[in-house]
């Protein structure tokens, strides 16, 4: 499961703002500078991310899946892994966010993936797998 949800994820989910059927999501690496807040809600509040050879500012593709759950009364959203080849970078977390292609003040926030450590990649591939889905349940 993701470290954090953003608050304002199940918020803009029910009000329309995001729709993980039809919705672009990207991944961006960021590092251990940043302090991940629950009151974040843009990818704009979103400080450090990562730079380096093989890294594009505003991450990569992460494509969401949903799957309703009728026996344990969830929807459960997973992410395709996301990888950056021939990367030299640095990272502590991926935070997933809803892509709108243009302003980081208009990309609505999904959730924070810590990995727990620093993990780096020299001139290799950077590869995030989320191990666990996103779970709305009632």
């Amino acid at each position: 499961m993701p470290s954090l949800i953003y608050n304002s994820c199940l918020d803009d989910t029910v009000k329309g703002s995001i729709d993980f059927d039809t919705d672009t999501f990207k991944m961006i690496l960021v590092t251990s500078s940043y302090t991940a807040a629950k009151t974040h809600a843009k990818r704009s509040d979103v400080t450090n991310e990562v730079s380096g050879t093989g890294y594009t500012t505003g991450g990569n593709a992460a494509a969401a899946t949903c799957t309703k759950d009728n026996t344990n009364n969830r929807e459960d959203i997973t992410f395709a892994i996301t990888s950056w080849t021939t990367a030299t970078i640095t990272a502590r977390a991926g935070v997933i966010y809803k892509s709108r292609g243009g302003l980081a003040s208009a990309d609505e926030l999904v959730a924070y993936v810590d990995f727990g450590t620093d993990v780096t990649s020299t001139a290799g591939t950077f590869s995030v797998t989320i191990s666990s889905p996103l779970r709305f349940q009632n």
